[in-house]
């Protein structure tokens, strides 16, 4: 029975749904846990420090084919191993990243799909902006060790001259930060958030839905995920079906496929949710434009 390794930089209860889109992938391949198909669970629990020994820990598993998300742990899992097959799931430019030198001819033991998490934050706070289009000064909370912080800001920026708001740059990139990012924008009143995509914000995202509930913020995040959780609004690709395309591939490659001959699969669905509930908390009316161009409307 082949062995498949997972790879993931959440925790289990957080990333469930993801890992049941990755695993209807291989079913959709013929491939399903439990008859015909082992799995070797590792999750780094937004530790990317733990990666390395988590990505040694498989390959001395013999997994078949080794499934990692983010780019830490890719680049871990690539370090690790040269011949195991790797499918990946990335929010960054894979090419970009130095994971993959093309697109359409990976090469070597990698491939999987670009959910394109990056560059969406001007489109994120227009959307912010008519949904609140009062709040002068919004709130943008990015990760400093994130990879593409330095291009969000230059971005969101340039986005928020166009539209003559302010904007109060807070940071955070360990849980402890988030009270202090929160309170600083509070001073600096600031009567709206953005919040930039990064894998450690996903992993903590219920923390943060509830701590712009808490302060009454409007915000907006990345995933549908935020929205589903209780956040006021999402804008992005669908991090499940990126998972489920990369399952597929995983399957693909246990029938004998080689990851070189599979071009990384970019993301072409883009969802915008609205919470309905949450907006009446906040006191917003939403303006009926926004309703209509809503992939999905929370009810």
């Amino acid at each position: 029975m082949p062995v498949v390794g997972i790879l993931n930089a959440g925790a289990r209860e957080v990333m469930r749904p993801q890992i049941a889109a990755f695993l209807e992938g291989l079913k959709e391949s013929g491939y399903v846990e439990g008859q015909n198909l082992a799995v070797e669970y590792r999750f780094a629990a937004g530790q990317f420090d733990r990666f390395p020994a988590l990505a040694s820990d498989l390959i001395r598993r013999q997994v078949s084919v080794l499934f990692a998300s983010s780019v830490a742990g890719v680049r871990a899992a690539k370090e690790a191993t040269s011949t195991i097959p790797i499918v990946f799931s990335v929010g960054d430019d894979p090419v970009a990243s130095g994971l993959v030198p093309s697109l359409n001819r990976p090469g070597g033991n990698l491939t999987g799909a670009y959910q394109f998490a990056a560059g969406l934050e001007a489109k994120r706070l227009g959307l912010l902006h008519e949904m609140v289009p009062k709040a002068t000064t919004i709130a943008v909370l990015v990760n400093p060790n994130y990879s593409g912080a330095e291009n969000q800001l230059r971005e969101v920026q340039e986005a928020a001259a166009r539209l003559g708001v302010q904007l109060v740059i807070v940071r955070a990139n360990v849980e402890s930060d988030f009270d202090a990012a929160f309170s600083t924008l509070v001073q600096q009143r600031a009567t709206a958030l953005l919040v930039c995509s990064s894998p450690f914000f996903n992993i903590r995202r219920q923390q943060l839905v509830v701590l712009a509930a808490r302060h009454a913020l409007p915000a907006i995040f990345e995933w549908r995920e935020f929205a589903e959780a209780g956040g006021l609004m999402s804008y992005g690709t669908s991090i499940s079906d990126a998972y489920r395309q990369t399952g597929v591939y995983a399957g693909r490659i246990l029938k004998g496929a080689q990851p070189a001959d599979l071009p990384v699969v970019q993301s072409t669905k883009f969802e915008f949710v609205i919470n309905l509930p949450t907006a009446k908390a906040l006191g917003l009316t939403v303006p009926p434009m926004l309703l209509a161009r809503a992939d999905e409307v929370i009810e």
